[in-house]
């Protein structure tokens, strides 16, 4: 009998080979969804400058101190300032100056009075509202200071983090780029969805799980489609792919069958190691290099819930070392199974389930059969539960540790 591996030891021997992508200088938006490489240093104030919260008049506190309702206080107008432009203006004792939002707060002034307390005059202004020192001036520098790390290398760029580094004066950033995952499903008993299958024929979907399963972890991926279960069409297929490759994904093909292609292929590389891991589901595993760079690849099972579980315990942590970033792995909760969990012994089993937050507490409860090829469960799930190797069964009630795969907690 086949010794079977352990999850851990397959899954270091894996990451042994794995490196982060080399850094590149991109443009901003160039660097959407890149991870930085570099912690980002502000070299300027943010704002550089006091500016107004609001549209109104910068005054001094003494002259509207007592202004309200009953008590208006008017001032002369003495100018404009609008956003962009310099303050040319120095708001003098009894006096106001007109202000735009964003425009630079004038000497003399120490707050802004709202359009909204005011007639809105030109000339003249009347003021029915008495403002706090300071009231709508936004400071220099109370957002970002200049010599303060405004972001740290490992931080995924989105939006709201090229924002930032558009508004502190950033135009390029040193990042670790996506990896590039390529995706080939193999067997002869394949079908594209949309079209008709025949005896014996499938929907082909376990290009479209993984793909994005990839593209959530962080990379760039790209499915290839179907490849027969045919030695030259395969190695054509691989050959083909991996010059745009960081990582190449193959699902089927990997057990012990007589038209196992991907298996036999890849065997006669010299470059691919194929084990059977004490697992549930997804025993079968391989990953090796092909190619002239020894562009890494990771050979999943066929049956879907085998390839998607084994991409969660697999794959993901790779992408997410070649981006450079920590964790690797999925968050992991303690929570209360709420039904009996029958599992093989000497085999983790990942199995599918629903994990919910109950009055404080997290519960979980298994969802559907332990079948590998089970897809309509898979899509019904948030989580896995990870049963250890010794444990044979979970009674109802039992903490158990949870792999969270989304956080759809009602």
């Amino acid at each position: 009998m086949t010794e079977l591996k352990s999850v851990d030891a397959h899954l270091g021997d894996i990451l042994a080979g794995i490196t982060p992508i080399s850094p590149l200088d991109l443009q901003l938006l160039d660097a959407h969804g890149c991870t930085l490489a570099e912690a980002v240093v502000a070299q300027v104030d943010l704002p550089t400058f006091d500016n107004s919260g609001m549209d109104g008049y910068a005054v001094r506190l003494a002259d509207v101190a007592a202004a309200g309702e009953k008590t208006p206080v008017r001032l002369p107008v003495v100018g404009d300032i609008a956003a962009g432009s310099r303050p040319t203006y120095t708001v003098q004792p009894g006096m106001c100056v007109r202000i735009m939002t964003g425009a630079a707060v004038p000497p003399g002034a120490e707050a802004v009075i709202p359009l909204e307390w005011t007639d809105r005059g030109i000339a003249t202004v009347t003021i029915t509202r008495a403002p706090d020192d300071g009231a709508h001036i936004r400071r220099r520098g109370e957002d970002v200071t200049a010599g303060q790390t405004v972001l740290e290398a490992g931080t995924r760029l989105g939006p709201g983090q090229l924002g930032l580094l558009a508004a502190v004066g950033r135009d390029r950033v040193v990042v670790r780029p996506r990896p590039r995952v390529v995706v080939i499903s193999t067997g002869s008993e394949l079908v594209e969805p949309g079209s008709p299958t025949e005896p014996g024929q499938i929907h082909e979907s376990n290009s479209y799980i993984l793909t994005t399963a990839a593209r959530e972890a962080g990379a760039v991926a790209y499915r290839v489609g179907i490849v027969p279960d045919d030695d030259r069409k395969l190695m054509n297929a691989i050959e083909d792919q991996v010059i745009r490759a960081d990582l190449v994904l193959t699902s089927g093909g990997v057990s012990v069958g007589a038209y196992d292609v991907v298996k036999e292929v890849l065997t006669r590389l010299g470059t691919v190691k194929f084990d059977t891991v004490a697992m549930q589901p997804g025993k079968p595993q391989g990953y090796g290099t092909v190619g002239p760079d020894s562009t890494p690849i990771i050979t999943l099972p066929g049956n879907p819930v085998s390839s998607y579980v084994s991409f969660e315990v697999f794959v993901r942590p790779v992408i997410r070392r070649m981006l450079g970033v920590e964790p690797l792995h999925r968050p992991t909760v303690q929570a209360v199974c709420e039904e009996v969990l029958q599992s093989p012994r000497g085999r983790r089993q990942y199995a599918r389930a629903w994990l919910d937050l109950v009055d404080g507490r997290y519960v979980v409860h298994p969802v559907g059969g332990a079948g590998s090829h089970l897809v309509g469960n898979l899509a019904h799930a948030n989580a896995l539960i990870v049963v250890p190797e010794e444990v044979t069964e979970v009674p109802a009630g039992r903490t158990v540790e949870v792999m969270v795969i989304e956080r759809r907690l009602t």
